[in-house]
This record gives C-alpha cells, sequence and structure tokens, in this order.
C-alpha cells in the first residue's frame, strides 16, 4: 500500500518536475535580415527631394539550422543570400557558426564567429571565402521556447582571381530563432 501512495503521489506530482523553465536545448531553425548601412555622396541640406543621408548599401537574408548544446554555446549551418547594391555583387555563402553566450541571465548577450565558402551559382554569383564575427542580444520568449535576437556582424569576403579581392562590411541584423 506504501508503494501504491508513493507512486499516486509522483503521477500528481510529476507535472511539477518535468517542467524546466531552463533555456531550450537541442534544434534549432533561425531566419535573418541584416544591412549594411552606408553615407549617401549625393546628399545636400539645400535639396528639396527627401533623399536620405543613410541608406542600405548591401542586403543580407540568412537561414540557419543548428544544434544549441547548452544553455551557452551552439553550432549551426548557414545559408545565405547577399546582395551588395552599390557595387553590383552577389554572394551565396555556405558556413559554419559557433556561438558562445557571454551574460546568460533572462536574456543573453552573444558573440559569434563563422567560416564558409561563397558558392558559384552562375555567372552572376563570386566564389571565394567568407569570415564572420558578431555581437548581439538575444531576447527570449515568456517560454524560452523563441527568440529575437539583434546585433552587429563584421563580415569579410575574398574572392575573384587566387580570392584577391577583398569586401569588408559591418552589418546590422535582425533574426528570428525557433526550437
Amino acid at each position: 500500500m506504501k508503494q501504491a501512495i508513493v507512486i499516486f503521489i509522483l503521477l500528481i506530482n510529476l507535472p511539477s518536475f518535468s517542467q524546466d523553465n531552463t533555456k531550450t536545448k537541442g534544434l534549432f531553425y533561425k531566419i535573418s535580415l541584416a544591412t549594411t548601412l552606408g553615407i549617401n555622396e549625393d546628399f545636400s541640406l539645400s535639396e528639396e527631394d527627401n533623399k536620405n543621408l543613410i541608406r542600405p548599401s548591401a542586403i543580407f537574408l540568412n537561414n540557419t539550422i543548428g544544434y544549441q548544446f547548452d544553455e551557452r554555446s551552439s553550432l549551426g549551418l548557414n545559408t545565405e543570400y547577399n546582395w551588395h547594391s552599390e557595387s553590383g555583387l552577389q554572394f551565396f555563402p555556405v558556413h559554419l557558426s559557433f556561438t558562445y553566450n557571454i551574460f546568460d541571465f533572462d536574456d543573453v548577450v552573444f558573440v559569434r564567429g563563422g567560416y564558409g565558402k561563397l558558392l558559384n551559382l552562375g555567372t552572376r554569383f563570386e566564389k571565394g571565402t567568407l569570415y564572420k564575427v558578431g555581437i548581439g542580444y538575444r531576447a527570449y520568449d515568456d517560454n524560452f521556447k523563441n527568440a529575437v535576437l539583434f546585433g552587429l556582424d563584421f563580415s569579410r569576403k575574398r574572392f575573384g582571381f587566387r580570392q584577391t579581392e577583398k569586401l569588408s562590411s559591418v552589418s546590422i541584423f535582425l533574426e528570428f530563432m525557433v526550437f
């Protein structure tokens, strides 16, 4: 009879034992939109045609499938489309990224880095390598299942004949992450 009472008490309290309020571990998907901002050299204070002083000079659209190992570290496989409007260059990088949470409170501050290849998908896309480092802030929802991330990324692309051409940029990103 004592065993039945113990099992009954455990079954009643099982939901409270299984509710884990820690941040989610496991597979995740993330979509990101980023842009680099440039100064409009044709801007003038006297003009009345409402040209903006700051304008986007590149747009990045990123998809990531990854795995969060613990509350601090994750690894992701990224596919990305990059379009640099001023130079007319297009890139399709595929890269691995590693993210580490520096401060891990309810929301986190993180650093990340990545390395990958620029795929040659035709004559319009450049082939080469990509290096990335960044810092950002992740805000979780109430259940710690989904998150919104924003921050800054520095990327360096090497392409062209023997990868002698280089393109560096600092971008502002906004991401949505689901577990």
